[in-house]
């Protein structure tokens, strides 16, 4: 695409994956960016991410995912990993209590150390363990209400609701970004400084959680 139009133009928007360990980070990431899934992954060590890129309104848009790097086991996601993020995915296990009640530490965290107002969902992950959850689909439809967030089910495993999970949050920044485009000529060069805002009241239950929750079997 020709970056000069502004019908081609690109964005870029960088996106974190926040959560306890083993809870599916790096396969929700390599499953949306690769398609593939490691049974037997290990935890990831170094800096980790993929890029994807979406066209929007006939524009390319560029989401650049970061894994974690396994900072999450010392409890020490640096605040540079959280640095100019424009959204987060917050994970939790739904066979796994512990990693649902670390959720509110995991949004002060993001809250604390982000330097923009990021486009969050919520997403509980191995829905494939139906027959082991420890977590109910109400319990995080009602914890994503409450903090003003996306919710949604997903499995890395099957790949059930992995490309729709990243996309909402994408379309998300990028919906705001482009409103505030349209209303200010200046915005393009504000992008290099990460400020955008992003605008969630909590009380619209439907658009934030109509079709975005699975495994209701």
């Amino acid at each position: 695409m020709d970056s000069s139009d502004d019908e081609g133009e690109e964005y870029l928007f960088k996106i974190v994956i926040i959560g306890d360990s083993a809870v599916g980070k790096s396969n929700l990431l390599t499953r949306y960016a690769r398609n593939e899934f490691n049974l037997h992954s290990k935890a990831t060590i170094g800096v980790e991410f993929q890029t994807q890129t979406l066209e929007i309104d006939g524009k390319e848009v560029k989401a650049q995912i970061w894994d974690t790097a396994g900072q999450e086991r010392f409890r020490a996601v640096t605040s540079a990993y959280y640095r100019g993020a424009f959204g987060a995915l917050v994970v939790y296990d739904i066979s796994r209590r512990t990693t649902f009640d670390s959720i509110p530490r995991w949004l002060d965290e993001l809250k604390t150390h982000s330097d923009t107002t990021v486009a969050r969902m919520l997403v509980g992950n191995k829905c494939d363990l139906e027959n082991i959850r420890a977590v109910s689909i109400e319990e995080g439809k009602s914890l994503a209400e409450s903090e003003g967030m996306f919710f949604m089910e997903t499995s890395a495993l099957d790949s059930t609701n992995v490309n729709k999970a990243f996309e909402i949050v994408i379309r998300e920044i990028y919906n705001s970004v482009s409103r505030k485009v349209l209303n200010s000529d200046s915005y393009k060069a504000e992008l290099s400084v990460n400020r955008v805002n992003l605008v969630y009241d909590g009380t619209d239950g439907s658009k934030q959680n109509q079709g975005y929750s699975c495994c209701s079997r």
